[in-house]
């Protein structure tokens, strides 16, 4: 059984990871690293992203409500999580980056996040609020969807070069 301290990492590190994937395709297409096609697609990943976040945020408060969560651990780990994230970034960019690694890098970004809802939605069984259960495992079929959207992309760039 998951105790409710991992929970509330795991559910931070969903939190900052939704808001890195948010900077990280306005600071690739701002970088210039993205090309037209891929900003429109991405721009509906990335609305989505938002829209996750904000789920996510009202369900945090419900769990700080009914389970007793504490909202400062998990913001504290969402901010640490959306930092590393960036320099994790910065780091897999180097120098000079160009179109190929920023989309295998949004590749990289996104199968973190199926990876962190995959784990929550295994331990929402430990939550008694079944809504967390619900949402997390609909946030995770978008998040598959938008691993699947980059891997396309890297993959298509790949092929046209």
């Amino acid at each position: 059984m998951a105790d409710q301290e991992m929970i509330q990492e795991k559910i931070g590190e969903a939190l900052g990871l939704e808001k890195a994937a948010q900077k990280a395709v306005a600071e690739l297409d701002s970088r210039g690293l993205l090309k037209p096609e891929h900003v429109k697609k991405l721009s509906g990943m990335k609305d989505e992203a938002r829209k996750q976040e904000e789920e996510m945020r009202r369900l945090v408060e419900d769990l700080v409500e009914s389970e007793g969560f504490d909202q400062q651990t998990i913001e504290d780990k969402a901010e640490e999580t959306a930092e590393k994230a960036s320099k994790i970034m910065e780091t897999y960019l180097g120098d000079q980056p160009d179109t190929q690694e920023a989309l295998e890098f949004l590749c990289l970004a996104e199968g973190g996040e199926v990876t962190h809802y995959e784990v929550l939605a295994s331990v929402a069984k430990d939550v008694k609020n079944k809504k967390f259960g619900t949402k997390v495992r609909a946030i995770l079929k978008e998040e598959n969807r938008h691993l699947a959207l980059c891997t396309k992309l890297a993959k298509t760039n790949a092929a046209s070069k």
